[in-house]
């Protein structure tokens, strides 16, 4: 076999039509072997001598798409000064396009012997691990492009590939759960119809099924757990692993952009599958472990502020520049249109604390590619310090934690949530606005993947996560739900008609708040995980999206809420309200203004008061600040929201300056919440007779 020298960049193995040239990183190490995989179990290892800044490289004619590799590292094996080396571990490419098979979990994987976790163990971990792949980079885009839908257009919907799909009864089989699924027409007609307009999909980098859950008989669902940062997930492929995975996601993207919705990926850069210091050694650990990784004091021992039992080193350039090659390659080669980063305050601890000037947002700031796409951050992790909502820069958007809290407070009345409620519903300017950014780097939701589905939030006080193996321990204990009278499923039609009109509530309440809203997979069909609010276990019908054959009459519910967005930019505005009329508007009312059910202009008192769980809003559509696209002066109908988060019927005035008529387009208090355009008039002076824990939204034409 010839063995060229090749070059140092770009790492990973890169096909060019001949033949691949392979790179790879370790100052750690002393000797690299790189392996060539046989189907019948046999290598071929070359050592890669050419060293450019350690990085060992060589090309190899002939070298075809499909090939399988990995690498051994010759090098110290010497935990307690931070490194892993063990040449009897085949490690996978951390830049791997592809990674194919999965492990067979048993001693070989690890560096140690169990029972004795300071011994070396030097048997051969190939026939037991994952294997990279040589991808073919060439695919026809056609005249594919990034649709860019502006962040005030833009309707979230948090999916994952196996979830949505595996229950679809218009999927054929072969199909479901798989990246060819999200292609397929059925799918596609839903997002459209119920408006999305980003498809946020739950982690599809390459990731592992852990140790102790495979164990357990139960699997890694979710994917937060990622070994390869370049390979779509292997598991989700209907064609294949030798490739195949990279032609199916670039074909679903295509698919997904000519029905004019986004591609946004959940990453997950703080951590690896490799674990802590009783981990296996898959890739980054044996290749240069205190290179990747935080180490404590004693290098034995990682730093963990993600609840895994590790965190990448954010002050390594190796690991900045694993980062930003893996993003720009998602954005150029796999056409994706954004990202969401899992934990992103461990991305800003480049030393302990979360500092929001750190290396990784200089970088993500001035990079060319990156910089243009969606970046939404979930603003926390779980060190000191990481709940950092509000204080990510001003490129980035971001999961807020306080919006979800706020609304399932008012919601299940609590006391003393109407001024934050105000807040949160008006774009959260407490937050976002002094560092210059827009409602709009608000990411709302009510439910995500973490937590209760909007069903659950209605139905269960507590959480019931006993299938996880785990008596009930893990999840969040404080969910901010109540259940409306009964734990659980029940058959009181009392009880299912109050549920019912919470979760119109809630679906009401997200998407006519300013800021960006995001919906949970299945909640349009009001989906049920049975009270099990972390479900990153459970790969079966609990966390799969069961649809329905004719619809329902919540999904047409919220169809009908994001058509009230998409056809009204006064709920969707690009700046925060003034407070006071907006000048060259020729309208003496203010751009919004607060009343208590009475009519009257809400007081310091009123906001304060640990009673009141009932306010009402008014949107001016003719005092929007901002312009259109081309400069022009953009107007609306005005819009008056009125809420009564509390236990018991309210009569609602209707404020006398505010417009003379108005009409009913909403009331989640019916059977359907009146969708748009079929509800009575209303007179300015008159009441509503709101009944408990109900929403009303009146239109006046502009």
């Amino acid at each position: 076999m010839q063995v060229w020298p090749g070059q140092a960049y770009p790492l990973g193995a890169t096909y060019d039509g001949a033949g691949t040239n392979f790179a790879v990183f370790s100052e750690a190490a002393d000797r690299i072997e790189l392996c060539l995989l046989h189907d019948d179990g046999s290598e071929t290892a070359i050592e890669l001598r050419e060293t450019d800044a350690f990085v060992r490289h060589a090309y190899l004619p002939g070298i075809m798409p499909g090939q399988r590799y990995g690498f051994r590292v010759h090098g110290p094996y010497e935990p307690e000064r931070g490194q892993r080396c063990n040449s009897a571990k085949l490690l996978l490419d951390p830049y791997a396009k592809a990674i194919s098979g999965s492990i067979d979990w048993g001693e070989e994987v690890y560096g140690y012997h169990f029972g004795a976790p300071d011994e070396r163990n030097d048997l051969d971990s190939a026939p037991h691990t994952m294997s990279s792949v040589v991808v073919n980079p060439y695919f026809d885009w056609g005249d594919d492009r990034l649709p860019r839908t502006e962040y005030h257009q833009t309707v979230l919907y948090e999916a994952h590939v196996k979830g949505l799909t595996m229950l679809h009864p218009g999927l054929p089989d072969e199909l479901r759960g798989t990246y060819a699924a999200l292609a397929h027409p059925a799918v596609i007609e839903h997002l459209t119809e119920l408006g999305v307009t980003a498809l946020e999909l739950m982690p599809v980098h390459q990731f592992v099924n852990d140790h102790r859950l495979v164990d357990m008989g139960l699997n890694n669902y979710w994917g937060y757990n990622t070994i390869g940062f370049f390979a779509p997930h292997n598991a989700y492929a209907s064609w294949g692993d030798r490739g195949q995975q990279v032609l199916e996601f670039k074909s679903a993207v295509r698919a997904l952009h000519e029905a004019g919705i986004e591609v946004i990926l959940d990453v997950v850069y703080n951590h690896t599958a490799e674990g802590n210091h009783l981990g296996p050694t898959l890739s980054f650990k044996g290749l240069d472990n205190a290179s990747y990784y935080r180490l404590t004091d004693d290098p034995t021992y990682y730093m963990d502020t993600t609840g895994t039992g590790n965190s990448l080193l954010m002050r390594s350039p190796h690991v900045l520049q694993l980062i930003m090659d893996s993003l720009r390659y998602w954005v150029t080669e796999m056409h994706v249109d954004g990202f969401r980063f899992d934990l992103a305050a461990t991305l800003a601890r480049q030393f302990h604390e979360v500092d929001r000037l750190s290396s990784f947002f200089d970088l993500v700031q001035q990079d060319p590619v990156v910089s243009q796409v969606k970046l939404i951050a979930e603003p926390w992790d779980v060190g000191e310090g990481g709940y950092q909502v509000g204080n990510f820069p001003p490129l980035w958007t971001e999961w807020n934690g306080k919006y979800r809290d706020t609304v399932r407070d008012l919601w299940r009345g609590e006391p003393q949530t109407l001024a934050e409620f105000a807040s949160r519903l008006t774009g959260s300017s407490d937050l976002y606005q002094n560092d210059g950014r827009r409602p709009l780097a608000s990411i709302n939701f009510v439910t995500c993947h973490d937590g209760f589905t909007m069903h659950d939030l209605v139905s269960y006080n507590e959480k019931h996560n006993e299938a996880n193996g785990e008596d009930n321990n893990d999840g969040e204990s404080h969910n901010r739900s109540w259940n409306c009278g009964v734990e659980g499923e029940t058959d009181d039609p009392g009880v299912l008609a109050l549920r019912a009109r919470q979760h119109r509530n809630f679906t009401a309440t997200l998407l006519l708040s300013q800021g960006v809203p995001m919906l949970s997979h299945g909640d349009e069909f009001a989906r049920t995980q049975g009270g099990n609010n972390n479900a990153y276990c459970q790969d079966n019908e609990l966390s799969w999206v069961p649809w329905p054959e004719d619809g329902s009459e919540l999904l047409e519910f919220t169809r009908a809420m994001v058509r009230l967005r998409r056809e009204h930019p006064v709920f969707r505005r690009r700046r925060f309200f003034h407070g006071r009329p907006v000048e060259g508007t020729h309208d003496e009312l203010s751009d919004i203004a607060w009343f208590t059910p009475a009519g009257k202009e809400m007081t310091d008192d009123d906001w304060g008061s640990t009673q009141s769980r009932a306010l009402s809003v008014f949107l001016n559509g003719n005092a929007i600040s901002e312009p259109g696209p081309r400069g022009e002066r953009i107007t609306d109908d005005s819009f008056l929201l009125l809420f009564n988060a509390s236990p018991k019927t309210l009569d609602f005035v209707v404020p006398v300056d505010h417009g003379r008529r108005w009409q009913v387009i909403v009331d989640t208090s019916r059977d359907g919440g009146v969708p748009a355009g079929t509800g009575e008039k209303i007179d300015a002076g008159d009441s509503i007779t709101m009944p408990d824990r109900s929403m009303v939204v009146l239109q006046r034409p502009a």
